[in-house]
C-alpha cells in the first residue's frame, strides 16, 4: 500500500506568533491614593525639610513624597506643611525650589476649587503619641539638646517609619539603643548632631 500514498517533504514549521505576556496589574492600596493622607507621614516629611543642614537627596525625596498627596485644609492647618513647603520655593537650589513651587501651586489650587471635598485621615491615637513623645524626650537628653529639639524629633520619627509606624517590641528595641549609643558614644552624638552622620544613616544602622 505504500506505493500508493504521497509523502511529501516535510516544510519547515512557520515561526509560531509568541502569546502576549499577561498584563501585570498593581493593586492600589488604601495609603497610595491621593486623598488618603497619614498624618505621620505629613509630620515626618515635614520634620525632614525643616531639619537644618540636610543634604539636597533628603529634600527632594520629601518634596516628591509630599507631591504625592494632596492634603485637607484641616491638615495644612493642624500640621503647618503648607508653611513649611512654600518656605522652600525661596531654596537656593532650583530643583529643590521648582518642586516645592509645583506642590504649593497644586494644593492651593486644589483646596480653592474644592474645599468642601472630604479626605481620608489617618492619624495617631493619643496612648501612641503619649510613649512617642517620651521616647523624643529621651533622645533629647541624650543627645543633650533642649526638649522638643527638632532633631530629636527627626530621629525618632525614622525610628517610628522604619517599625512599620507600630509602637512595637523591634521600635521599643531601637529606641534604647539609639538613645544608649546617643548617651555612651560621643564620637557619634557628635556625628549625628552636625549632620556628618545622617539621621537616616545613624537610625537604619540600629535596625534589628
Amino acid at each position: 500500500m505504500d506505493r500508493f500514498v504521497v509523502r511529501r517533504a516535510r516544510c519547515p514549521e512557520s515561526p509560531r506568533r509568541a502569546a502576549p505576556a499577561p498584563r501585570a496589574y498593581r493593586q492600589a492600596t488604601l495609603e497610595s491614593l491621593k486623598r488618603v493622607v497619614v498624618v505621620e507621614d505629613i509630620k515626618r516629611w515635614k520634620s525632614m525639610l525643616e531639619l537644618p543642614g540636610q543634604p539636597k537627596e533628603n529634600l527632594i525625596e520629601a518634596l516628591e513624597e509630599l507631591k504625592k498627596k494632596i492634603p485637607s485644609k484641616e491638615v495644612l492647618i493642624s500640621t503647618k506643611i503648607g508653611h513649611t513647603v512654600n518656605k522652600m520655593r525661596k531654596h537656593s537650589d532650583h530643583d529643590v525650589a521648582s518642586l516645592a513651587k509645583d506642590i504649593y501651586t497644586e494644593w492651593r489650587t486644589f483646596v480653592k476649587d474644592h474645599s468642601n471635598k472630604p479626605s481620608i485621615e489617618v492619624r495617631s491615637d493619643p496612648k501612641t503619641e503619649a510613649f512617642r513623645k517620651n521616647a523624643r524626650k529621651l533622645l533629647c537628653e541624650a543627645l543633650d539638646l533642649e526638649i522638643d529639639h527638632p532633631l530629636a524629633e527627626n530621629i525618632e520619627r525614622e525610628a517610628f517609619h522604619l517599625s512599620s509606624r507600630l509602637i512595637s517590641a523591634p521600635y521599643r528595641r531601637m529606641v534604647r539603643a539609639l538613645v544608649f549609643s546617643l548617651k555612651h558614644k560621643p564620637e557619634i552624638r557628635a556625628e549625628v548632631k552636625t549632620g556628618t552622620l545622617t539621621v537616616r544613616a545613624f537610625v537604619q544602622s540600629h535596625k534589628k
